[in-house]
């Protein structure tokens, strides 16, 4: 766990470690993949990378952008996850076209998840689970991250990569990658911010375990690192 003074401390230590970790990635094999999340503090994220401290730090011909999760909405609409990240960070770096791998949100869910899934497949091949270097999520102050919400059926799932998941707290569906998928990837952030944060994250790390209620428990990967960046406000009670 990296704790930092506050909200822009937290997203500048995410910047710059993102920034070494696609360097030593397309270094070492001549590509970095990277699921990008939702949200305020990514956004504030992906604004630094973007920013003259850091672009030209990154190997942008080498990165491959995918996304951990999609509201059902056109890719221009403002709570498109793919739009943040697009204006923040994506129209801002020289990242080629054909890297970048959106998570299709309008149209069927259903279909939607079966094709970012076979999209996912095209890029890592036919193994059991795709191997993603890097997952970036959040955590709401309901305890879901990506589109795992409590109570709903995408926490059960085993086998797929993506799926659609109806969440009935918006009364809507949602595109998601599953626990499973998220779990095999090299490294995973969880990026936590905020005073309102703080009773529910301790919760998490350190209650009884209970993944249908608080579904970020289900995130624990199997062979690579798990890193947690909260800010003070978010750490108060731990």
């Amino acid at each position: 766990m990296r704790v930092g003074d506050d909200a822009e401390g937290v997203a500048r230590a995410v910047a710059r470690h993102f920034a070494e970790m696609a360097s030593a990635c397309v270094s070492e094999r001549g590509s970095f993949s990277v699921a990008l999340a939702g949200g305020t503090t990514p956004k504030r994220v992906y604004e630094l990378l973007a920013g003259e401290e850091l672009r030209g730090e990154v190997p942008w011909d080498g990165v491959h952008v995918f996304f951990g999760d999609e509201r059902c909405v056109p890719p221009d609409h403002a709570d498109s996850n793919y739009r943040m990240a697009h204006e923040a960070l994506l129209s801002r770096v020289p990242v080629p076209e054909k890297n970048i791998h959106r998570m299709r949100g309008e149209g069927d869910a259903a279909a939607g998840a079966r094709l970012y899934e076979d999209e996912l497949r095209a890029f890592f091949g036919d193994g059991e689970w795709p191997r993603l270097d890097l997952v970036m999520l959040g955590m709401g102050d309901d305890g879901h991250t990506a589109s795992l919400f409590p109570g709903t059926a995408a926490l059960a799932e085993q086998r797929a990569w993506a799926v659609a998941n109806w969440v009935e707290k918006f009364d809507t569906w949602r595109v998601t990658l599953t626990a499973p998928a998220i779990n095999h990837a090299r490294h995973v952030f969880f990026v936590v911010t905020g005073a309102g944060k703080a009773a529910r994250l301790a919760e998490i790390l350190k209650g009884e375990r209970d993944p249908s209620r608080l579904p970020s428990q289900l995130i624990e990967p199997v062979d690579g690192m798990l890193e947690w960046f909260v800010d003070r406000d978010a750490a108060a009670d731990l």
